[in-house]
């Protein structure tokens, strides 16, 4: 019973990990596109708001590393490679619908959104059935 509630355990700290990799990844990826109204990053060129969105990105990669150690079976964790890996996309898409919602008014989410999501739902029970 202890071993099953320490592996419970490694895959919730994995699933948080991974929604704080997210966030930083979402706001590395897209949030430079709303960034443009402040008056001083609309002085800076491509090169610099790339090194901005690595800096953020580095966050990402510190929390994402992790997760994946922690997750992954061969660590010890709940989870084969491919479960990290629709995890991790099922996350990201989640994240970025917040993200777009809350940051970019003029973003609408809309049914076919609300299936495609139903369809990564399935798509999580066919890659996590035994």
């Amino acid at each position: 019973m202890a071993h099953y509630n320490f592996r419970l355990m490694k895959g919730l700290v994995c699933i948080l990990l991974l929604i704080l990799s997210n966030a930083f990844m979402t706001v590395a990826w897209y949030g430079h596109l709303r960034f443009a109204d402040m008056k001083w990053f609309n002085k800076l060129g491509l090169i610099s708001i790339i090194l901005i969105s690595w800096g953020i990105a580095l966050f990402e990669y510190c929390f994402q590393v992790p997760a994946n150690r922690v997750g992954f079976r061969e660590h010890g964790g709940p989870f084969s490679l491919v479960e990290l890996k629709v995890i991790q996309e099922v996350i990201t898409l989640c994240i970025f619908m917040v993200f777009s919602l809350l940051v970019f008014k003029n973003e609408t989410f809309r049914i076919n959104h609300l299936i495609g999501f139903g369809f990564l739902v399935l798509a999580v029970f066919f890659i996590f059935k035994k």
